[in-house]
């Protein structure tokens, strides 16, 4: 048999018949070009494009919240919400034959994050809002959650924080303050003690949660780790329900509303989450939550016509820039 040699297989066109094609033949056998290109930019096609699906997800979330909340109390809107994907995540865990944890500290582990990421983080914005608290002050307070999870992250998993991710965060939060300014003067009631306080302490769950996860719950296969984790969100959140009544309104917008949350968001945008926070910096993917707001506004404007004003752009400008930043300078600390 007969083969075509190179003495570069670099070069274009360079051709073999076979990796063994004959005894004689002194040359190894070429590396395919094409799967070794695909395989290096696949990661960072996935680098690209995983943040950037999170946070479109994660921002439907104001969507989702303003069709349901209308038609039921929140802590029984949310309780609804993770009884419906409970099933669902058991199905694909079953599916996909994922390892389930095996210790009772790890199961631990995942409840508590779930008290923290969706019990305490979800109630307190879900209580807020249906208390009157206007959802652009809502989210401004909540955009304070990269700030404190790089805080965390730097005291408690010892992560290095450069002078420029902090002009990263800075920049992010004068954005952010732009872009929700318009919204937060035409609202004018909702404010008190009861309602700020619950949005503090959601923001500071799921801050915490961020980190605790980075910390402890690294090994564990992410479909069964959310599954507990809302496990964990449930035994926090029934026992509330007990203040609220569960007379719900089925109508097709809570229907829609409902299972866009539980599907998209409880399961995809989740899943997306914990997998960002288990590749990444705790910093680096929190910075991802100022773009929320941006992506929300940017819904709003589309679905409810809520108009853009040029402080909001000029805001979004800043967000995008800051993020960014906030995104280099981790990978350079990395490196280093």
């Amino acid at each position: 048999m007969t083969c075509i040699r190179f003495d570069a297989w670099e070069a274009p066109g360079c051709l073999l018949s076979s990796p063994d094609c004959c005894t004689d033949c002194t040359h190894s056998a070429p590396p395919i070009a094409l799967n070794q290109k695909w395989h290096s930019t696949l990661p960072r096609l996935l680098a690209l494009t995983i943040p950037a699906v999170f946070v479109l997800l994660w921002s439907t979330g104001f969507i989702g919240s303003k069709l349901g909340i209308p038609y039921a109390d929140p802590i029984v809107f949310l309780c609804i919400r993770f009884f419906v994907v409970l099933p669902i995540l058991a199905v694909i865990t079953l599916v996909t034959r994922a390892d389930w944890p095996r210790s009772l500290s790890m199961i631990g582990h995942c409840l508590f994050i779930g008290m923290l990421v969706h019990g305490l983080y979800l109630g307190g914005v879900f209580w807020a809002i249906d208390n009157g608290l206007p959802a652009g002050a809502s989210a401004i307070i909540v955009g304070l959650q990269p700030v404190l999870s790089t805080l965390a992250a730097a005291a408690l998993l010892k992560e290095r924080i450069l002078t420029k991710h902090w002009i990263g965060l800075m920049l992010g939060g004068l954005g952010l303050c732009l872009v929700l300014y318009p919204k937060l003067g035409v609202a004018g009631s909702g404010f008190d003690s009861a309602t700020i306080g619950a949005v503090l302490i959601s923001v500071v769950a799921i801050s915490l949660g961020a980190v605790y996860q980075k910390r402890f719950v690294t090994q564990t296969n992410l479909l069964t780790a959310t599954f507990w984790q809302y496990v964990g969100a449930l035994i926090l959140l029934l026992p509330m329900t007990a203040f609220e009544s569960w007379s719900v309104q089925w109508t097709g917008e809570f229907i829609f509303a409902l299972f866009w949350l539980a599907i998209v968001l409880s399961v995809g945008a989740v899943l997306l989450l914990m997998f960002l926070i288990r590749k990444g910096a705790v910093s680096e993917v929190s910075s991802l939550f100022y773009l929320v707001p941006v992506a929300a506004s940017i819904e709003g404007y589309f679905l409810f016509g809520e108009t853009l004003t040029i402080m909001q752009i000029v805001g979004m400008f800043f967000v995008v820039i800051a993020v960014l930043v906030a995104r280099l300078s981790r990978s350079k600390v990395g490196a280093s």
